[in-house]
């Protein structure tokens, strides 16, 4: 792997007071993006007239580490609002369906689930009782009236992964779109839209990606635009025309007015951080460190509720359970107390590293539980 992991965990003062294994909520601020976030904020107190042009660097940014092209990018604050574009703008018709799995995360299930007022029926996948979202059933799920079949890249609450080649063709092979909430893949395992053939792909910056709440983008084909049409149209989604709308032929045409341009510029630190270490090579780093927590937590005959056993479906995301909510909210404080930095998720506890993490971290926090 060619990353000095001393240099690149440098960049993360949070590094030097505890251990922080609670990624899957939000990246700690690194010190590329807080500088970057200055040099902006100085610009705009001396010269706000020369800020730097941020959304076509962002957009030139994005194909390096996701595929496709610039032009198939749009800037949006959030998975949600990512979400909520396609889910408002696609042009529904009475009978028509969209398949998700499960008590997927509210940015996943919300905007659907809101269609219901409009006539559109919402299929949810059952999950198995081992966590995993079966394929099979998706598909026997998805049919000649599905439009979209939406799932997250790996599930928020148990880090399953999807196998988004799959489930494209699934969707394909029923005429459907594929859309992924990619928010808690991006960033950490290699997700390229051309590879598994993803028609959209709506992600905020602030978790794996090194960027900020407020930050993020909306991915969608060029053959996918031709379904959904704009529904905020503002100044920066069509040609400057006030007595005519003339949409941008491209993915700007489902961005809108003004966005935290400073967040922006800052994310772009964050980007090339991860285009210089490689997606592929934090994959196999992290791969590594969740090996030693799940072999831990087995030494401590403790249940893990992420299925693990095929590493296909593994993320960077481990949850467990110490047996009971009680149990594991005592073991979650206790942890707080030794300044290892967990998340509780649905009476759970859930661990995320990250490439700035090390293994004596990993051996901190099973020794402490």
């Amino acid at each position: 792997m060619v990353m000095d992991l001393s240099t690149y965990r440098a960049l993360f003062p949070v590094t030097e007071k505890s251990v922080f294994l609670n990624n899957a909520a939000e990246s700690p601020l690194n010190t590329s993006v807080y500088q970057k976030l200055n040099e902006y904020l100085q610009l705009a107190v001396q010269e706000p007239q020369n800020k730097p042009e941020v959304r076509t660097a962002i957009r030139n940014q994005l194909p390096g580490i996701f595929g496709g092209t610039a032009d198939e990018y749009a800037l949006v604050t959030s998975t949600g609002v990512g979400i909520n574009t396609v889910a408002s703008g696609y042009q529904w018709r009475k009978g028509d369906n969209v398949v998700v799995p499960i008590d997927e995360h509210w940015n996943n299930t919300f905007p659907w689930l809101a269609l219901r007022e409009r006539g559109v029926e919402v299929r949810l996948v059952p999950v198995g009782e081992d966590q995993r979202v079966d394929p099979d059933k998706i598909a026997s799920m998805v049919d000649k009236n599905t439009r979209i079949l939406s799932t997250a890249a790996v599930r928020f609450n148990t880090g399953f992964r999807a196998d988004l080649k799959l489930l494209s063709e699934i969707a394909h092979g029923k005429g459907a779109l594929l859309m992924v909430d990619g928010i808690q893949g991006a960033g950490v395992f290699p997700m390229n839209v051309i590879d598994d053939s993803i028609d959209i792909l709506a992600c905020g910056g602030f978790k794996w990606l090194l960027g900020m709440p407020g930050t993020g983008f909306l991915y969608v084909k060029k053959k996918a635009q031709e379904y959904i049409r704009p529904v905020l149209p503002g100044m920066f989604s069509a040609e400057n025309n006030s007595r005519e709308l003339h949409y941008f032929p491209d993915a700007r045409r489902y961005e809108t007015g003004t966005i935290a341009y400073s967040l922006f510029y800052a994310w772009t630190a964050g980007l090339e951080i991860l285009q210089e270490i490689g997606v592929s090579n934090i994959h196999a780093y992290v791969l590594n460190l969740t090996d030693k927590i799940i072999s831990g937590l087995r030494s401590k005959n403790i249940v893990i509720v992420t299925p693990v056993e095929n590493v296909n479906e593994r993320s960077a995301i481990i949850s467990f359970t110490m047996g009971s909510e009680a149990a594991n909210k005592k073991c979650y404080e206790k942890l707080r107390e030794h300044d290892v930095h967990v998340a509780l998720r649905g009476g759970q506890i859930r661990v995320s590293p990250n490439f700035f993490n090390t293994e004596e971290e990993v051996e901190r926090f099973v020794e402490l539980l």
